[in-house]
């Protein structure tokens, strides 16, 4: 049974602790990028202590609206026992860090996140994995642009390295009057983790499952080669279990995990038909079937996007073509570094 929401301010980024169901509280965090407004941290009320699920990017004014936040319940940053966080990505993961090395506080993260955490260096350019992919998509002028990339101001001195524990897949977190099951959800990154409180009704989903965003699939260090497929997997196991409360890292919190996770799986399978339409069309290399498509609900052309924008979008379209790949639809050949795809038959 999904229980009751408790009213929620209209706009979602709107500073302060607003109480979820009782003891459990979203805590909006202001972002220093572009396209992102904030992030929502969660903090759990228990008897051992606070624990607070993902955590803000690392900066005096996350902090400080978190210290305000949680003095308006009546606590302190000391008060927290331990950060959960869903996924290595900077705005969740890096307060998480710095509180760690201010306070001694408990940080435990995804086992597969080790993989980009693990091979993380700014010395290695900011996308160096991507601009590889890049060129296996048919798109060396677009890599060349992403090597050339350099870390921004709020990029630079970010705490980042090892978590003091690593969370399993199907572990599983008591507390006195709830808990949590870690489920490995990956697709967004290769360890993302969503917490799944079966009592109470509450899937904390980090970017798994957003209500208004659909997901970038693989943006991180070290991506897996077959991100769409386990998103796409990771998301009928989320749809496969009782509905609850979808309490998301980005956007408001929604009363139904299924309804969105509907409209996903409905959105990528409306993805791959376009992208299987633009090959027979022509369209060979990830590249192509992107200039051909449009992009966000502005319906912008691949060239208007920010550079970043880009490189998410062919390499999205290359996790396309790879499960179109697996089921058959299309085929493809290496020529000279990179795939070249047909319809099949």
């Amino acid at each position: 049974m999904v229980l009751p929401l408790l009213e929620q301010p209209d706009d979602w980024t709107e500073p302060g602790a607003h109480a979820v169901v009782d003891h459990v509280y979203r805590i909006p965090l202001a972002l220093p990028v572009d396209g992102l407004a904030a992030v929502n941290v969660y903090v759990i009320e228990d008897p051992g202590g606070l624990i607070l699920i993902d955590s803000g990017w690392a900066r005096p004014e996350t902090e400080k609206a978190l210290v305000e936040a949680l003095q308006s319940l009546g606590h302190r940053l000391g008060d927290i026992d331990q950060i959960i966080v869903t996924h290595a990505h900077w705005d969740h993961y890096t307060q998480a860090l710095a509180l760690r090395e201010s306070l001694g506080t408990r940080v435990r993260i995804g086992w597969e996140e080790r993989h980009s955490i693990e091979d993380f260096d700014l010395a290695d350019g900011s996308y160096p994995r991507q601009a590889v992919l890049l060129r296996a998509c048919g798109a060396p002028e677009l890599a060349a642009r992403v090597e050339a990339m350099t870390a921004e101001p709020h990029e630079l001195d970010m705490p980042f390295g090892p978590p003091d524990a690593w969370l399993k897949d199907g572990e599983r977190i008591v507390l006195a009057d709830r808990r949590l099951d870690v489920l490995a959800t990956p697709g967004h990154t290769r360890g993302h983790v969503v917490l799944r409180d079966p009592l109470g009704g509450l899937l904390f989903s980090g970017d798994h499952v957003l209500p208004y965003i659909t997901p970038s699939l693989g943006f991180e260090r070290s991506p897996e080669r077959h991100p769409l497929r386990s998103y796409l997997a990771s998301l009928r196991l989320v749809r496969g279990m009782p509905d609850a409360l979808l309490l998301p890292a980005h956007g408001p919190v929604t009363r139904s995990v299924h309804t969105r996770v509907d409209e996903l799986i409905a959105h990528h399978e409306e993805r791959l038909d376009e992208v299987v339409r633009q090959v027979a069309s022509g369209a060979d290399t990830a590249y192509a079937v992107a200039r051909a498509l449009p992009w966000t609900r502005r319906l912008r052309r691949l060239d208007d996007l920010p550079l970043v924008h880009q490189m998410t979008a062919v390499l999205e379209i290359d996790a396309h073509l790879d499960v179109l790949a697996g089921q058959g639809a299309v085929t493809w050949r290496d020529v000279e570094g990179t795939r070249r795809f047909a319809p099949a038959g």
